[in-house]
């Protein structure tokens, strides 16, 4: 069983000193600060959330779904800590600690996604599994591998910005803290294990090949269980950090959908107010003037009442948690499970589905395939002529001097022998850019717009 002492350590992955204690931020809010001023993070502003390249003021983008996750996971850790520092020894750390590092764990939790979201990973794996150019480098390398590729995950690429991508210049990257890398980590194994955890921990992977030393070091310092070779369960803490990303996109992503005029304000109140369960709610929403600010109001209480119930069901499966065997989310485990799935079910239809975003969203997995199209075979070429094996052509050399230099280091042996190594810089970036900059990238590459 897993023992809170363990899962909360503050030691600071890749790191061989402990962190320096001080009385004015502590070391969680040290992660929290470092993920925000990252360039990773910034460029959230500009990648989608649920309505692509959408220019409304008020629809929310990856950086402010990442914000408000972030705040709905203070209050959940915080009142999760109150159960676990009344109950066990967590050293001195405080119930607010907890929520610190839920906070920092779930502000960072989307920092991986490439542009267009979940169509941009779509649109990656297919061009490994379906491409031929893709198919022909991943079949050079180990299967293991090509499984981070073939199954890519914005979740392992979140890993690795945090680890490695950002202050690349030290091993460990921002060398955030064990407990918070813990919490971030909702799959914890490799892309192809003999073992995965059990239930919804091992739907997904969360790190790549290249950090599986990095990921084993966390994962030794939090005490996590070991299931199998590069497998583990799931850290307590990660439990929160979906059911807030859970509450966020459910409840929000619907009040856009309102806002945009998909969901009527009527069709809102009448599944946000049962989930209220408050007579005082039902008269107070009606004393208020417009629709906005009705659904507003709404929207708040739904996810003050979702943070109480979620930190009741925590508590309740308390052991589970330290023993890893809760394989279902938190949030399937609520008395309005079902209310939820139907407004899950809703928002598919009529949001996730709806003409603008599938359009928007078809056009970007063309685009994100197109881009690899064109820069694979370019960084193979580079590479091919660094190993003194032919030349590369005028083509591949004009669209290699448009990389940062880290992603064709044509000095690094390491790199001009490995195509894993190869295919990760590329990963990292098109992963890195904001949807913005993909579609203007794309269009000067293919000669759209000059």
């Amino acid at each position: 069983m897993m023992n809170w002492l363990d899962l909360l350590s503050m030691h600071r992955l890749g790191s061989s000193e402990p962190g320096r204690v001080s009385v004015e931020r502590s070391q969680f809010q040290r992660d929290f600060d470092r993920i925000i001023f990252s360039g990773a993070f910034r460029r959230l502003q500009d990648k989608t959330q649920v309505f692509p390249l959408q220019k409304a003021e008020f629809v929310r983008t990856r950086l402010t779904h990442s914000i408000e996750t972030s705040s709905i996971g203070r209050s959940l850790g915080t009142a999760a800590g109150a159960t676990i520092c009344r109950d066990c020894d967590t050293g001195n750390l405080r119930p607010d600690d907890i929520g610190a590092i839920i906070a920092a764990a779930a502000v960072g939790h989307d920092i991986g996604n490439p542009p267009l979201g979940h169509a941009g990973e779509e649109a990656i794996r297919y061009w490994f599994t379906h491409s031929l150019v893709g198919q022909d480098i991943c079949s050079q390398l180990l299967p293991e591998e090509a499984q981070d590729f073939s199954a890519y995950e914005g979740n392992a690429q979140g890993f690795r910005t945090l680890t490695h991508l950002e202050m690349r210049e030290q091993y460990g990257g921002m060398r955030l803290t064990c407990a918070t890398l813990g919490a971030f980590a909702k799959y914890p194994c490799a892309a192809l294990v003999p073992v995965r955890p059990s239930g919804v921990a091992g739907k997904k992977f969360n790190f790549f090949c290249a950090e599986k030393p990095l990921f084993a070091e966390m994962a030794e310092h939090c005490g996590l269980i070991p299931v199998g070779p590069y497998a583990w369960r799931r850290h307590p803490l990660a439990y929160l950090v979906e059911a807030a990303d859970d509450i966020a996109y459910l409840i929000v992503d619907f009040e856009d959908g309102q806002r945009l005029g998909l969901v009527s304000y009527e069709e809102l109140e009448s599944r946000f107010l049962p989930l209220i369960e408050s007579d005082h709610a039902a008269a107070y929403v009606k004393k208020l003037d417009t629709p906005t600010q009705k659904s507003e109001f709404l929207r708040a209480q739904v996810i003050g009442t979702l943070v109480r119930k979620v930190s009741e069901v925590f508590a309740a499966h308390h052991q589970e948690l330290l023993e890893g065997t809760l394989e279902n989310p938190l949030t399937s485990h609520l008395d309005c499970a079902p209310a939820l799935a139907e407004l899950r079910e809703r928002s598919t239809k009529v949001i996730y589905n709806n003409r603008q975003v599938v359009e928007i969203v078809a056009a970007g997995f063309e685009m994100v395939s197109g881009m690899l199209d064109i820069l694979m075979p370019c960084v193979e070429e580079i590479a091919s002529e660094a190993r003194g094996v032919g030349r590369a052509s005028y083509r591949a050399r004009r669209v290699g001097a448009m990389f940062p230099p880290e992603v064709v280091p044509v000095q690094d042996e390491a790199w001009r022998e490995s195509p894993y190594l190869r295919l990760l810089g590329v990963l990292d970036y098109i992963s890195g850019m904001t949807d913005g900059y993909a579609v203007s990238l794309y269009q000067k590459m293919k000669g759209i717009s000059l």
